[in-house]
């Protein structure tokens, strides 16, 4: 009987090692991919490639499909506005203009009452100091055109071409109070003293 019982032990024990083992848990199911992240909306700072939807280079039609026509349509802009023109979009922020040549944008301009900043954060208001505390080497500064120093100009360039169709820079005028007093964002028009001269 024992024999019995150890020989109905050892074919269990036997069967046991060769039974079948469990099925393995599910593999969990992957997760879902994360849904593609939207390209970010337009900033609303004045960068050297434009402002919000405006880029140097758009077409007239295409500045007042997105930010709207002239506010002042009767104003003249430019001594010759079919080449150079200058107009505030009913849909722009207050004391931003924009400045065309041959009908593309050429460059956009912060006047004293905007509020908008660059993409450095600098606004109207802001010190000479600061400004080129934060650009450095990259800062070329030069005198005023019709103030006296500490009245300058102080300008950025996102490009080697200053000159070209692909020139893309940032000044910043300083008034006789060492203090931003508009700021130009866009291609070597930014370099006119008078905007269209």
């Amino acid at each position: 009987m024992i024999r019995t019982l150890l020989l109905t032990t050892a074919v269990l024990a036997v069967a046991a090692c060769n039974a079948p083992s469990e099925p393995a848990a599910p593999a969990e199911p992957a997760p879902a991919p994360a849904p593609e992240t939207p390209s970010p909306a337009p900033s609303n700072v004045l960068t050297a490639n434009g402002f919000g939807p405006l880029r140097i280079g758009m077409t007239t039609a295409e500045i007042e499909a997105a930010l709207g026509p002239d506010s002042q349509p009767n104003a003249v802009g430019g001594a010759d506005p079919a080449s150079c023109d200058i107009f505030h979009p009913t849909n722009a922020p207050e004391g931003l203009l924009v400045m065309t040549n041959g009908g593309a944008l050429a460059s956009v301009w912060l006047t004293r009452a905007s509020t908008v900043p660059t993409d450095r954060g600098f606004k109207i208001g802001d010190t000479a100091a600061a400004v080129k505390a934060a650009y450095g080497a990259a800062a070329v500064v030069v005198p005023h055109k019709y103030e006296d120093a500490p009245a300058e100009y102080i300008t950025v360039w996102a490009t080697p071409d200053h000159t070209g169709p692909t020139a893309r820079g940032i000044k910043y005028e300083i008034g006789q109070d060492g203090k931003v007093k508009a700021i130009a964002g866009g291609g070597s028009s930014i370099e006119n003293v008078e905007m269209c001269s």
